[in-house]
């Protein structure tokens, strides 16, 4: 009788397992995406081809610099997945090198400067379900590179989380969101 309740019980979570991850996931993922879309930025730049990808979520009438995104604290820079950013070269950024290759964009924004980590592993979700969405997964040991960069105050608002590269004098990784823009200038 004992092993007849367990072969059940198994084969009930099996299935209850199976349907979270082909058919629950999948529902919710889709409904994440909708509201804050996947977008893929390429950009070339003397012969080095760089990409950034990163889900944008709207402002929506909230605070979002020091209300949803709080001071202080680790934001998985954008929505769902954490960002990448990958270079098929070498690059220069304040004076120190990021090798060639793909990297996870990990922000600490604060009111005046944000701290930008790129970071050389590469994760399933951008915050961790055990923190109720409040941590993120990075391992610091993983950071190739972090810098600082002063915000700068847009005059108009941002409904969208936007991420991309300027030309100005050189390049830049930019990233834009309500009335906040910060610049990575890259070498």
């Amino acid at each position: 009788m004992m092993k007849k309740v367990l072969k059940w019980t198994v084969i009930v979570l099996v299935a209850l397992f199976l349907l979270f991850k082909f058919v629950a996931q999948p529902y919710l993922l889709k409904q994440t995406k909708k509201h804050s879309p996947e977008m893929t930025v390429t950009h070339t730049y003397q012969g080095n081809d760089m990409e950034v990808f990163y889900c944008a979520p709207y402002k929506k009438d909230r605070e979002i610099f020091g209300g949803l995104v709080p001071y202080g604290q680790e934001w998985r820079t954008g929505a769902n997945e954490p960002t990448t950013f990958s270079t098929s070269k070498d690059i220069t950024i304040h004076g120190k090198t990021l090798k060639a290759g793909k990297y996870t964009v990990w922000t600490i924004p604060d009111k005046n400067e944000w701290t930008v980590i790129f970071n050389d592993k590469m994760y399933d979700w951008g915050v961790t379900l055990m923190s109720g969405g409040k941590k993120t997964p990075r391992e610091p040991d993983h950071d190739a590179l972090q810098i600082k960069v002063p915000v700068q105050t847009l005059p108009t608002t941002v409904e969208q989380f936007t991420m991309g590269f300027e030309e100005t004098d050189g390049i830049a990784l930019t990233l834009a969101w309500d009335t906040t823009k910060v610049s990575v200038p890259l070498q």
